[in-house]
């Protein structure tokens, strides 16, 4: 989901609630305690140097039951991260700690927004030298890449 595609949800839901990919819900009362331009500057297993640039949520659970982030506020939030940092309208990356800080991506089902697990991918599979048939599809539990170690292309 796009920055713009978010400030457009938001003007038309009366809540703002995050559903984990397991279908469990981010606690009501939980805060954006970020919102910022990320750039990653990378060379892939191909030799291809890649910039990606992503803003990025962070959501927190403080344990402030009292807390309820209305779609406005969110918005207000939203508005002022693109004038202070010169967003623009770029992917949105969703950062939320259970186990660990988890990355994920975001979507919307019509009422609330969904964390989607993200997978890694080889950038440069014509490079690996693994036929397509071969190739494993990752694990939605694991990350993984023809690039790993042992692979044939790094």
């Amino acid at each position: 989901m796009k920055l713009s595609e978010i400030k457009n949800q938001l003007s038309s839901v009366e809540t703002v609630a995050f559903v984990l990919p397991n279908g469990t819900y981010v606690p009501e009362h939980f805060h954006v305690t970020e919102v910022g331009l990320i750039s990653k500057n990378f060379i892939d297993c191909g030799g291809v140097v890649r910039k990606e640039t992503v803003v990025n949520f962070q959501l927190w659970n403080a344990n402030d039951f009292e807390h309820r982030l209305k779609p406005k506020k969110l918005l207000d939030i939203i508005t002022l991260s693109e004038k202070v940092l010169g967003i623009e309208d770029f992917e949105i990356e969703v950062e939320y700690q259970t186990e660990t800080i988890g990355k994920y991506d975001l979507g919307f089902n019509g009422k609330d927004f969904t964390l989607l697990n993200k997978q890694t991918a080889c950038l440069a599979e014509d490079q690996c030298g693994i036929p397509p048939s071969k190739q494993k599809l990752p694990d939605k539990n694991t990350e993984t890449s023809c690039c790993a170690p042992g692979g044939s292309c790094c």
